[in-house]
């Protein structure tokens, strides 16, 4: 039998988990694919930001700059920064104020913050698709061998006719589980890996900003 065979002949229990592994398998390749280029456009601007912030110009160069790289999560950290220090400035709130440094520690924070959700968002789906798939596929198994042996138990006979388009169709289950856990675990690891290194990038700039500020701007 070919594929579309033994899902047409399948039970309705294994045609729904066909179905479900099929659809986590589409979205989980959708997933990989839109984040390699979110992932891949963040690390390359951050590069390119971090080489304007370190190259001497005034801080309203940097921010004007810090707009062309907007895929950058450093940038967006440099820009809430850069606008809280303003704020700051303007309120004649800066010098002389330890609560002004806070404000401008938890600005700079909670950009880091959701530059990172940003980042790590859909990676939860890749997670739980790499752990459950396998268990779903294997559902879809195990209810195809008790339709097979129902129906040797029917037809009082074991031959090969009998059982294998049964076993076939159950293992078929277990196989798609398993096309589409596999990737999203990979998918998962990879881009795991790349947003740490990027919220380290983060954390780091973060910590720069914070200390070149208050060297120029701001006392405790």
């Amino acid at each position: 039998m070919s594929i579309f065979e033994m899902v047409a002949n399948a039970s309705l229990p294994v045609k729904i988990v066909i179905a479900i592994l099929m659809s986590f398998s589409v979205l989980s390749w959708g997933i990989i694919i839109f984040k390699w280029g979110t992932v891949k456009r963040a690390s390359r601007y951050a590069d390119r930001f971090l080489d304007v912030f370190w190259s001497g110009k005034s801080m309203d160069q940097i921010y004007s700059e810090s707009k062309k790289y907007s895929g950058a999560p450093t940038a967006k950290i440099f820009q809430s920064g850069y606008l809280e220090l303003q704020r700051l400035l303007e309120k004649d709130k800066a010098r002389g104020h330890a609560d002004s440094i806070q404000n401008l520690e938890r600005a700079v924070g909670r950009a880091g913050r959701s530059e990172t959700m940003r980042l790590e968002r859909s990676l939860t789906f890749l997670a739980t698709c790499g752990s459950t798939a396998p268990f779903i596929g294997l559902f879809g198994t195990v209810w195809g061998i008790m339709d097979a042996f129902e129906s040797i138990g029917i037809q009082g006979g074991a031959s090969l006719s009998t059982v294998a388009p049964g076993i076939a169709e159950a293992l078929f289950a277990t196989a798609i589980g398993l096309v589409a856990a596999i990737p999203a675990v990979m998918g998962y690891n990879y881009y795991n890996h790349k947003v740490r290194g990027l919220r380290i990038q983060m954390e780091n700039f973060g910590g720069d900003f914070l200390n070149i500020v208050k060297r120029n701007f701001l006392t405790a």
